[in-house]
């Protein structure tokens, strides 16, 4: 089953559209509104469709506490030892950047969207008409949440992350139940950062055939190899953490994508996409002048009426004007009704 695509702000998403290319700034704006803006530019430059934001306050995300769970204890983490609020207070957005951003992006006619993280987000961005929402793979099973975006009415982009079928599943009949079916659901992997091999792509067409709708892919891998496999399997839709240079440090910077980086991605995602094609066997039109290039059975001297074919007489050559070599042993034996001349190509009225 081939989903149905669906339109941001005039813009299709689907199998018949080139990738959708999201540039993720998340907290890389490293507290400077100056510096979001050239993240803007950057993004447009690089030939991103929609930059795209996270709508929350650190007291939304959690509580400013010090007991066990609000402190990250994992040392393969890029965030160990950090307390989560204190965490959240660098990485948010303002509120009051978001109409700017949007703006710059406007400007580059490319699409600025976001993920809230509460009621309040939602009501936030619903005053700044968004034209897309994004829910984040650890918001996923907050069904509430869900269904309070799914009645903006507006395209929704879910990350899957860790959920199982079950979970996907609650996630997407709540959407549909609030009345929209605009949803776009991300194979994604919650780790910062992955790696390609515990990445999983081959879910992609699972997932699209398990839940009829389309997919794409919220990728935190290095580079864009994972995107561009991702495509050729199908994914509409490519999510990257974009930052201006990794050097500069920030909270996502380890595993942003840089400009020169995501323009690879546009480019190659592309070509992914336009190479899938359909099934085809036999050659295509833009092949038949290639044709010449096979062998084929051509007489290999000259030969007198009435001469059998041996192997010094027949060969499978190029160019492929002749009968095919298939036939070879068939024709060893058979005489000539006339005189032929080397370089002729045999045909079966050649053939006494």
């Amino acid at each position: 089953m081939t989903p149905k695509s669906i339109q941001i702000a005039g813009q299709t998403i689907g199998h018949d559209a080139r990738p959708y290319i999201i540039a993720e700034m998340s907290g890389n704006h490293n507290h400077s509104l100056d510096r979001a803006l050239e993240i803007v530019d950057a993004a447009a430059d690089s030939g991103a469709d929609a930059l795209k934001l996270q709508t929350y306050t650190a007291d939304t995300m959690t509580l400013d506490c010090d007991g066990p769970g609000f402190v990250i204890e994992d040392e393969k983490s890029l965030w160990n030892g950090r307390q989560l609020h204190e965490l959240y207070v660098e990485a948010h957005t303002p509120w009051d950047w978001h109409k700017p951003i949007m703006d710059r992006c406007a400007s580059h006619g490319m699409h600025c969207f976001s993920t809230p993280f509460d009621a309040t987000a939602v009501d936030f961005l619903e005053e700044l008409d968004m034209p897309a929402y994004k829910i984040a793979s650890f918001e996923m099973i907050d069904l509430p949440l869900i269904r309070r975006v799914a009645e903006t009415g507006k395209p929704m982009i879910i990350s899957t992350g860790m959920a199982s079928v079950v979970e996907i599943g609650e996630a997407l009949r709540t959407c549909r139940e609030a009345g929209n079916e605009q949803v776009v659901i991300l194979k994604c992997t919650s780790t910062y950062p992955a790696t390609p091999e515990n990445t999983n792509i081959a879910t992609i067409p699972n997932m699209r055939e398990t839940f009829g709708c389309l997919v794409g892919l919220s990728d935190h891998t290095m580079g864009v190899g994972v995107a561009v496999a991702a495509t050729a399997l199908g994914a509409v839709l490519v999510e990257k953490h974009f930052t201006l240079a990794r050097a500069d440090g920030g909270v996502d910077s380890a595993f942003s994508l840089e400009p020169a980086e995501l323009a690879l991605l546009r480019e190659e995602t592309e070509r992914a996409w336009q190479s899938l094609g359909e099934i085809t066997y036999g050659g295509t039109k833009a092949e038949s002048a290639s044709k010449q290039f096979r062998r084929s059975l051509y007489v290999a001297q000259d030969m007198a009426e009435g001469e059998a074919f041996t192997s010094a007489s027949l060969r499978a050559v190029r160019p492929g004007y002749g009968l095919e070599p298939k036939y070879y042993d068939t024709l060893l034996g058979k005489r000539v009704n006339r005189a032929v001349a080397k370089g002729t190509p045999v045909d079966w009225d050649l053939i006494a």
